[in-house]
Formats: C-alpha cells, structure tokens, sequence
C-alpha cells in the first residue's frame, strides 16, 4: 500500500537552567522565576529576580541591545521591521567572535557575522550620543526652573528646541539600526552540539539500524502504480484546483491515513501524553520565535499576504506558543502533548525523482509530540522520545535506520538532529528524514529554549 502521511513529529522542549544576569529588556515576553513555578513564556528574555529557587537560560546569544552608531552613517537605513526582537547577547557574539565564525562556516549558513558586529558597535556609539543628548536637554530643564532674565530664558529655550530635534533625529536613527541588527543577528544559527559530526550529510553518524530490506520474489512497484492500480489518489484533478504537489487521497488511502493518526495518537496517549488539534494559521512573529524566517529567501512557509500570519509548517510552532505569557507550576512539569494538524511547506527548491507523487508535497497531515521539561531530565526525555519512535516504525514492520545527522545538514534553529530513515523497497533506497529530531538552542545560542523535534513521515513503497 502506498501512502504519504507523516506520522508521529515530535518536539521535545526542555528549559535549560542557568544563572540569568539581571538586565533592562523591553521584550514583551517576560520569563521569571517564581518559587515552585516556572513561567513559560517561551522565545523571550526576562529579568532575573534575587537568590531564585532555580534559574531558567534565556541568556542564548543574548542580553540588552544597548547602543548604536552616528547619525550621519544610520539617517539613510531603510530596513523591514523584525516581527520582534530576539533577546540577543551581541556582546557575547562580539567576545566569541572565532567560535560563532566556526559554527557559521560548519553549518553552512550565509549568516554576516562581520556586519552583525559591525552594526552592533555603530549602536553602542549612537547610545552613548543620544544619552548625552538627553543628559543635556535635561540640564536645560532644570536651568529653565530657576528665575532667569527673559534673554537668557529665551536662549534656553531655543537650546532647548535644538536638542529635541537632534536627540528625535538620532532615536530614529537608533531605532532603525536596532532593526537592521536584529535582521541580521536572527541570521546567526544556534551553535552546535559538540558530538554532531562535521561535514554534510555523508559525514553524518549512524546510530543505530534496525531490520533487513525485506526481499521480494516478484517486481516491485511504486508507491505511483499501487495508488494507479487501486484508485487511491488524484494527482491531476488536484492541479486543476489547487497547483503542482498536491493530491486527493481516495477510497482505502483516506481509510489507511486516519487509521494511521488514530493508531499513532493512541500509542502515544498511553505514554502519558495529552492530544491537541492545533491553529493552522499562526502569527508571522510566533514563527519567527520558533526559529523559522517566514519571509526569507528559499523560505518553506506560507505568508498570508498583507497579514502578520502565516500557514503551519509543523505543529511545533503551535505548541510551542501555546504557553507564551504563562506561568506553569514547576511541579506539572513534564507536559507532554501530541498533536495533530495538516501542514504546509512552500518545497522551496524541491525537483527530481525524489519527489514524485507523494513526496515533498505542500500539505501533509502530521502527528507531533511535544515535551515541556526541567533540564535535568531533558537527556531523559529524549531518549524515551526516540524509543517511542523506534517502536512505532517497529510496530510496522519497517526496517529503518538512525542518523546522527551532520552540520551541514543542521537548519539554522537546530542544535542537534537525528534522521530516521526507513527502506522503501520501491525506490531501493532510505527514505530521506522519516523522522526528524532536533534540538533547538543550548547556550549560548539566541533562541530560548531547547528542543527536540521529530518527524515521522512518508509511509510509501513498503
């Protein structure tokens, strides 16, 4: 039978605690600790509160953006506003300037590191100006309190005036360039993982392999000639109404799908975990906080046009906002979720074989689950997250294998991913990320939170 679901993804989350340094942020998503509590305000930075019972890492790559350049070099930026501003610590990217150019060169990124830094000391140099602008005009506030003649009165006041459009001119200037640095920053990827091999993704490590391809007496045929043969999909019919890489499912392949996320929902409840529907739609700036640049070059999400909302690409980004500004006793910890959503990826750059029929489509149903955690027990988790994992392929009767995959192959958010990779008979060959797993953000990198995310998907040709 051949069908393409994607199947149990799973985002492992576990808050990485460390001393976090008291500081000025403005963000909006605040995170403190509270005795007994934990605050989930996910993607954010937050001030810490005196002698916690327990601190929480926010720090990744992050601290106040505190100054800038002079005007006469910033009064021309014309830069797209950041759907918001990640809690970056540029003065830690300044001061491991060699470690963050690695990282860059191992993962392949096109992050500017040499600009980052660049603009980051232009905003230092703007804050100092516009703090001394302001120490002025408030000297001219407290001089105009006293009795004065109406000369020198008037002369303050027009000192006064001057300072006000000089001090407004280079706020704009610093607001401007504190954009173009955040753009730019959010470019960097989150540091690596020291066990993930270095290199692309032949230099990736196997971990573990289970089964032996099955062997055949008779030809075996792709996932495309059983769907033919047995009418259990339309691919034609769904390019007349919807464009390229899309499907109807059909007859016994509508059956085998919803039987597959019902069996796979009820393995995973009998873990414990709790079942979620999720949005579909989310805002620009929540995907952005999981990591993903909904606006970018190449980018694999959908943008509603003249909106701050953007189509799932996983339900990871749902369930990841779904306890943004909350507080969560730290005594419910674990939460665990596993939820359920269609999804829908641009494919940005996908062509050839390897994606015929099924494959590298734009909507896909997926299962994810998703674990909320102290960081002590993250290690924990994620091995029981790839145990689970390991059984449901196995309950399958797929004979699969396990990935330590390379930097080359990491995505810009992920801190480590592992691929699980089954054989598909059809295309003699392991299917490509069957399930995917990484984790997002160990210190110092920018993003809040770790994570583990894993993808299974592409049941087809076995």
């Amino acid at each position: 039978m051949a069908l393409q679901c994607r199947l149990s993804g799973a985002t492992f989350q576990s808050l990485k605690l460390a001393t976090i340094p008291i500081s000025s942020s403005s963000s909006r998503f605040i995170f403190r600790t509270l005795p007994k509590t934990l605050n989930l305000a996910l993607f954010s930075r937050h001030s810490a509160p005196k002698a916690p019972p327990f601190s929480v890492l926010i720090r990744n790559l992050s601290a106040p953006a505190v100054a800038a350049a002079p005007a006469a070099e910033t009064s021309d930026i014309k830069v797209v506003k950041p759907q918001w501003n990640a809690a970056i610590d540029f003065k830690w990217i300044r001061d491991n300037k060699e470690a963050v150019a690695v990282n860059i060169k191992n993962r392949n990124s096109n992050a500017n590191l040499e600009l980052v830094l660049q603009l980051y000391d232009k905003m230092l140099n703007l804050q100092k100006e516009v703090e001394r602008l302001r120490g002025e005009r408030n000297n001219v506030a407290n001089k105009m309190k006293g009795k004065l003649e109406p000369s020198e009165r008037q002369k303050l006041i027009e000192e006064g005036k001057n300072l006000k459009e000089a001090l407004t001119t280079l706020e704009e200037d610093l607001v401007k360039l504190r954009d173009e640095l955040q753009i730019e920053a959010q470019c960097i990827p989150n540091l690596t993982h020291p066990d993930v091999p270095i290199g692309w993704e032949d230099s990736s490590k196997l971990r573990n392999m289970v089964g032996s391809p099955r062997k055949f007496d008779f030809p075996i045929k792709d996932h495309l000639q059983i769907g033919k043969e047995l009418d259990l999909f339309d691919f034609d019919a769904a390019a007349e109404v919807s464009g390229s890489k899309f499907y109807y499912l059909k007859n016994e392949a509508v059956m085998l799908e919803m039987a597959l996320v019902n069996w796979t929902l009820t393995e995973v409840m009998k873990r414990g975990f709790t079942p979620l529907t999720t949005p579909e739609i989310v805002r620009s700036s929540v995907v952005e906080k999981c990591g993903f640049q909904p606006r970018g070059e190449n980018t694999q999400v959908y943008s509603i046009e003249d909106s701050d909302q953007c189509l799932i690409g996983t339900a990871e980004i749902p369930v990841g906002g779904i306890h943004m500004d909350s507080i969560v006793a730290e005594s419910a910890l674990p939460l665990k979720y596993v939820a359920f959503s269609h999804c829908f990826r641009t494919e940005a750059g996908a062509a050839g074989t390897a994606t015929r029929g099924l494959y590298r489509v734009h909507q896909f149903s997926k299962v994810e689950m998703f674990i909320l955690c102290r960081q002590e027990e993250s290690d924990m988790y994620h091995e029981k997250l790839i145990k689970i994992e390991e059984d449901l392929f196995s309950s399958l009767g797929l004979h699969f294998k396990i990935l330590d995959m390379a930097t080359g192959d990491l995505g810009s958010p992920a801190y480590r991913k592992f691929d699980v990779e089954a054989w598909m008979p059809g295309l003699e060959r392991y299917d490509i990320k069957c399930i995917e797993l990484y984790r997002l953000s160990e210190p110092p990198a920018w993003h809040s939170l770790s994570s583990i995310r894993i993808t299974l998907n592409n049941f087809q040709e076995g």
